[in-house]
């Protein structure tokens, strides 16, 4: 994207004065980037298209502030920030991206406007998840939304909740930790963010339990190249011979290098940005850096040829390519990435055993 493209396309979006603006400049764009993306970087794309999203979710949330105010709910009673999480909060979107969100505000103490802060943050909460729906932006299948009240708190809220989750590491609050530790500022107090995120590296560092269970949550998803070198691809079904990149490729790399920069108490939340502040701190070494970029690249750009496009304008993405359709000059690249995605499980599982013991 020109310079001047840029800007032009980040003014109509600064401008729209509705979700139905803000979803037919989000397809114009896509269209664009679609067709070139056979003649582009896919990390060009991908940072175009994550500049587009974020700019995109800021801009309802001004129209729901506003929205709100003009029915009664006034302005927001205390500072808040709205914070993304999945690809979203590690900017890497693609096409199809659902919502994945938070809201977390400051706490009021005994001022006037203590009473407004819940019923105020809820409906904003709602009307931000309805707008965005409205620009084509599905909610979370899990309900990690800013609309659920579970998602939506004052500070002292969410740290009762972190300090829950760490008192009990079951299955389902460590994948709700590793959720926050993706999570990325895009609007409001960026302070109330860090101060939020603060609190969880707090607790989640040196954490023996935590730091194996995150372990096994992080190395649930398997790397799909086989013993032998063959890739595993689907068995059976519709999709039989297609490589579930999403699941078997990108997510395993992305489980890595997110558990190793919690290790590192290192903040990034970009995968590429991990992979370079590890290298910074001399955790990994330059030929290292450099090999995971490339596999990681590789995967990111296979996720956006998996994406296909609906006949309303949605993107939709299986995150699974047929083997039969990839270029033959990415077979061998591709295989030498799924090799170090599994060399990178199998290191992180002896570090996590010899640091903090178990099986």
């Amino acid at each position: 994207m020109s310079s001047l493209h840029r800007q032009e396309r980040l003014l109509n979006v600064t401008g729209a004065g509705n979700p139905e603006e803000l979803r037919s400049i989000r397809e114009e764009e896509q269209n664009r980037l679609s067709a070139v993306l056979s003649s582009s970087p896919g990390i060009q794309v991908i940072q175009q298209l994550n500049e587009l999203h974020d700019a995109i979710i800021v801009r309802a949330l001004e129209l729901a502030e506003s929205e709100l105010e003009r029915t009664g709910f006034g302005n927001p009673p205390v500072p808040y920030a709205y914070v993304l999480f999945g690809s979203g909060g590690r900017s890497e979107q693609t096409m199809s991206s659902d919502q994945d969100s938070a809201i977390v505000y400051a706490d009021p103490g005994e001022t006037a406007d203590a009473a407004r802060c819940e019923p105020y943050f809820r409906e904003l909460g709602r009307v931000a998840v309805e707008r965005l729906v409205e620009a084509g932006y599905p909610p979370c299948e899990g309900n990690v939304i800013a609309s659920n009240p579970e998602w939506c708190l004052s500070m002292t809220g969410w740290e009762a909740k972190l300090d829950g989750w760490f008192d009990e590491p079951s299955w389902e609050h460590v994948r709700y930790l590793l959720i926050v530790a993706d999570a990325r500022f895009v609007y409001g107090n960026e302070a109330l963010a860090t101060q939020w995120k603060n609190r969880f590296y707090r607790d989640v560092l040196h954490n023996p339990v935590i730091a194996r269970r995150m372990m096994e949550n992080t190395l649930r998803h398997k790397v799909l190249i086989g013993v032998f070198g063959q890739l595993l691809t689907e068995s059976y079904g519709e999709e039989a011979g297609s490589l579930d990149i999403k699941y078997g490729a990108y997510i395993p790399m992305v489980n890595v290098f997110r558990l190793l920069a919690i290790k590192a108490d290192i903040r990034e939340t970009s995968t590429l940005g991990r992979i370079r502040a590890l290298a910074d701190a001399g955790l990994i070494t330059e030929r290292e850096q450099l090999a995971a970029n490339e596999a990681f690249t590789l995967f990111l750009r296979l996720r956006l040829l998996s994406m296909a496009k609906m006949e309303d304008g949605q993107w939709i993405g299986s995150g699974k390519v047929p083997v039969k359709l990839l270029a033959s000059e990415w077979t061998k690249p591709l295989k030498k990435a799924l090799r170090l995605g599994r060399k990178l499980q199998r290191q992180l599982e002896k570090g996590i055993r010899d640091r903090f013991g178990g099986r």
